[in-house]
């Protein structure tokens, strides 16, 4: 898939205030730091769409950029802790959870994943949640390029083989790296065959 045109739609709290329509829907969350504001450009080369930030947790609202006036990418608030109040941390659960179970354009949720990190628990728990509810979703392992060597692929495998303890059939799953473009190609070419297959 060629990345033709990435604009910004629209911001907000509600669901219910998302785009109108029946454009497919790819959301991207992760944990805070997970670096999803900088995947985000990358795949759509676009050095400023997603606002990367030094304070991590600044995603507060679901932001939609449409993408090639085809689908739209969807920026998620992160789940987890980044120097939030329980109330906020609340506010933005709901937010999520809103979204994800309610939001009938969602195509495909994107799990972002630090792959320098052991299994972390919520990442975990957020992926059993997201099979108790039957939410399509991929894995994106980030940051592959802070590791040397095969290590990447090392932590890949522990965290597939720790999912593999609970799911018969493991998700999809790309190992990518915002400063060296690895993954791009890959996780666009999921997004366009499922397009095709929406499309029918």
């Amino acid at each position: 898939m060629e990345i033709l045109s990435a604009e910004f739609a629209i911001s907000n709290t509600k669901v219910d205030k998302c785009p109108q329509g029946n454009l497919p829907e790819y959301a991207f969350i992760g944990r805070s730091n997970v670096g999803k504001s900088s995947l985000i450009n990358m795949l759509t080369k676009r050095p400023k769409l997603a606002m990367t930030s030094s304070t991590p947790g600044k995603t507060l609202l679901i932001n939609h950029f449409l993408v090639n006036n085809e689908w739209y990418l969807v920026d998620l608030p992160g789940y987890g802790f980044a120097l939030r109040g329980k109330k906020q941390v609340d506010k933005i659960q709901k937010i999520i959870e809103d979204y994800i179970l309610g939001r009938e354009q969602m195509t495909n949720l994107f799990v972002l994943i630090d792959c320098r990190l052991e299994p972390q628990k919520i990442d975990l728990e957020f992926m059993e949640w997201l099979g108790e509810n039957e939410v399509p979703f991929a894995i994106i392992f980030t940051k592959a390029d802070k590791l040397s060597g095969g290590k990447a692929k090392d932590n890949v495998n522990k965290y597939l083989k720790k999912l593999s303890e609970q799911w018969e059939e493991l998700p999809p799953y790309f190992l990518s790296s915002s400063e060296k473009k690895l993954g791009r190609k890959e996780i666009l070419d999921y997004i366009e065959s499922i397009n095709r297959s929406v499309k029918g």
